[in-house]
């Protein structure tokens, strides 16, 4: 498993360090105890492409470790070929109405006093309540006592919810893993086995009576009946569903600024609220990407626009208010410096 933050240098001021994750000794550098959608063979592959002979002794010694990730996902995150996250900041999508009917399940008895360092920096009314924070934290603490045992934390599991972000990212990694390995002369039969049973598993997404792809809470069996930003990831997984560019258009045209990470028609909205409603540069350039991909042209080149007008206006922000564009979260965030060099801006290499 590759955790999604490692303490590599020790930081006080960080919540929730080593200490509330407890996997010292567990893995050679603490860190968390969660990993988090896995794009790194896609962008491995995306380097590599660019110049082969200069990547190709360099990804050598990745392939396996990249091999052994996707394993983990497929022994631990599966169900139904659907991949799952098992706490919401495994999906990276923290506080998305997707999670809301599957954490009011939990009631987070024994948390404890704790102290938030998001809200010390960003106005609260942007970030996830304290309710969402409490079950955050409970189900870090139930990691930690049970030592981060996949084994023993799959026995009456209280949170697991199968995700399109987690499915389609998997999906496109997969099979960029596949002729990555292939291409180095390695066999990819395993892997394409995975790759059909992940493909047949976003199927078990689809909501019809909602039209769109969804999140599905594995434990109770509903939906969540969430149209997000993480929906139109069936691009970039491959998956050209043709039902998906109505949707799309829809939503796109429901806010001035798109993509919004939850529809702006839906009874949950919020412009402001992290992954209630805000727009994310990343999620539109791997929505932007799997479209150009799949030869949706005019509308990968119109989603390309309208972040580059977010980020020309309004600099680096961690995600943007759709309804005015205004700069919401954070600022100077590397990830959408990264977008915008990579995807976004008038002189972005075309991949």
């Amino acid at each position: 498993m590759v955790p999604h933050i490692l303490f590599h240098v020790p930081d006080p001021g960080y919540f929730p360090g080593p200490d509330v994750w407890g996997t010292q000794g567990i893995g050679p550098i603490a860190s968390s105890g969660i990993s988090q959608p896995p794009v790194a063979a896609s962008f491995a592959r995306l380097i590599y492409d660019a110049d082969p002979d200069a990547g190709r002794e360099r990804l050598r010694p990745l392939l396996p470790k990249l091999v052994e990730w996707h394993r983990w996902f497929m022994d631990w995150r599966s169900d139904e070929g659907a991949i799952c996250i098992t706490h919401p900041w495994e999906a990276g999508r923290d506080n998305a109405p997707d999670w809301d009917g599957a954490m009011a399940a939990i009631d987070p008895v024994g948390v404890g006093e704790y102290t938030r360092r998001d809200t010390s920096h960003v106005d609260p009314s942007m970030r996830p309540t304290k309710e969402d924070y409490d079950r955050y934290i409970w189900l870090v603490q139930r990691g930690k006592k049970l030592g981060w045992d996949e084994a023993k934390m799959a026995e009456n599991r209280p949170f697991m919810v199968a995700d399109p972000t987690m499915t389609f990212t998997f999906l496109r990694s997969n099979r960029d893993l596949a002729d990555l390995t292939e291409a180095l002369g390695g066999d990819r039969v395993e892997l394409d086995d995975w790759s059909a049973e992940v493909e047949a598993g976003a199927g078990t997404l689809w909501n019809d009576a909602l039209g769109s792809y969804d999140s599905r809470d594995v434990v109770s069996g509903e939906w969540s009946q969430s149209i997000s930003n993480a929906s139109f990831l069936c691009w970039w997984g491959g998956v050209d569903n043709p039902q998906m560019l109505a949707v799309l258009e829809r939503v796109s045209d429901a806010a001035p600024f798109a993509v919004a990470s939850y529809d702006p028609e839906g009874p949950k909205f919020n412009a402001r609220r992290y992954w209630r409603g805000p727009v994310w540069g990343i999620m539109n350039t791997l929505i932007g990407m799997g479209l150009e991909a799949c030869g949706h042209k005019a509308e990968a080149a119109r989603l390309r626009e309208t972040t580059r007008k977010l980020i020309e206006d309004h600099g680096f922000a961690e995600y943007f208010d759709p309804l005015t564009g205004d700069p919401a979260g954070g600022m100077n965030f590397t990830w959408t410096a990264a977008i915008w060099l990579g995807w976004v801006s008038p002189g972005a290499g075309r991949h």
